[in-house]
């Protein structure tokens, strides 16, 4: 599974996460940040090219060196100062309120300990800081949270890990004040797993 997780797996998300109207959700959720700012589950660096100007610094954090690899490209085209760590976002290396802004987006699914890893990123954001996500999580619709449920274990050995049916909502309200949330199925994506959670949330 290493060789598929760190190899194939960071191929194909590259591939399938490129689409463009996932690159127009990208650009809405990172069009606001600014500043001193972590992302976690940087993966192959996708959101790179929609960060606005206002960013200063850009610190990335994913456990994967393959996805790492594959982002390379896209950070040495960049005018943006990255700083890569290829660590847990469970385990965050940063003294508390380091941060402006700290982005998330298609990452709370995989994190083993997501509510450790929240709580990392209520730690090291700033009082006056503020939390960015986009995600794909638990839907409203009854059906749809039967198939999600159902399938959730294939999607974790798929997927690396991949939850399909985390609660998105609840999990950011558990340690943060939600300021604006976007829920929405994405277009021509399976609605299993293109229910979306597009938000900014503040410190509670």
């Amino acid at each position: 599974m290493k060789f598929y997780s760190q190899v194939i797996l960071p191929k194909l998300l590259d591939i399938t996460m490129s689409d463009p109207r996932i690159s127009q959700y990208r650009e809405e959720v990172l069009s606001e940040v600014s500043g001193n700012v972590l992302e976690i589950g940087f993966g192959t660096g996708l959101n790179l090219p929609h960060y606005p100007e206002t960013v200063q610094k850009l610190t990335t954090v994913d456990p994967n060196p393959g996805m790492n690899q594959l982002a390379q490209n896209r950070i040495e085209s960049s005018d943006i100062d990255v700083e890569v760590r290829v660590i847990s976002g469970e385990n965050l290396p940063f003294p508390d309120e380091s941060f402006d802004s700290v982005v998330s987006t298609w990452t709370l699914c995989s994190i083993p300990q997501v509510e450790r890893a929240l709580a990392e990123i209520h730690r090291v954001l700033k009082s006056s800081g503020k939390f960015f996500f986009l995600e794909h999580g638990l839907s409203e619709e009854p059906k749809i949270q039967g198939w999600q449920n159902f399938l959730t274990p294939l999607q974790k050995i798929v997927g690396d890990g991949c939850h399909l049916n985390r609660p998105i909502e609840r999990l950011v309200e558990n340690q943060f004040q939600i300021l604006e949330l976007d829920r929405f199925y994405a277009p021509k994506i399976p609605k299993t797993v293109g229910y979306l959670y597009k938000g900014v949330a503040v410190k509670g």
